[in-house]
Parts: structure tokens; C-alpha cells; sequence
């Protein structure tokens, strides 16, 4: 299986500073993503995201940051 990159969060801020033309989607509970969501991000409920990612990104090109938080 190849790995799946990963960037750091100053990198991400860095991505959304810039403007860069990426998908980001963050995979939350709805209580959390309503509270804390990253500006352009949208939610993607971590129990969704093989059911969902192809239609909410379409593009098969597409750059897609998933961002997930865990508070342990």
C-alpha cells in the first residue's frame, strides 16, 4: 500500500495563506467542525469519508487535504 503524505499545520496555513487550489475537508464531528472549522474547509464526518470523498471530489486530480483532530 503507498503511503499517504502528510503535511504539517504550518504548512496547511502556509497552503491556505498562499491560496493555493486544493479540497480541504475536515473530518469531524459536526459539533467540533462548527466550533473550530479552518477558513474554506468543509465537514466530511469521519464515519463518511469512503462513501463521500468521490462525490464531494469529484476532480480524480484534485489536491485533498484531510484535516482530523484528536484531543488524546
Amino acid at each position: 500500500m503507498t503511503p499517504v503524505p502528510t503535511i504539517t499545520r504550518d504548512e496547511l496555513r502556509e497552503k491556505i495563506e498562499r491560496g493555493d487550489n486544493f479540497l480541504l475537508f475536515e473530518v469531524l464531528g459536526e459539533p467540533y467542525y462548527r466550533r473550530h472549522h479552518l477558513p474554506g474547509a468543509r465537514l466530511m464526518p469521519p464515519a463518511e469519508v469512503e462513501s463521500t470523498i468521490a462525490s464531494m471530489a469529484p476532480e480524480k486530480d484534485a489536491e485533498i487535504v484531510l484535516y482530523c483532530w484528536d484531543d488524546h
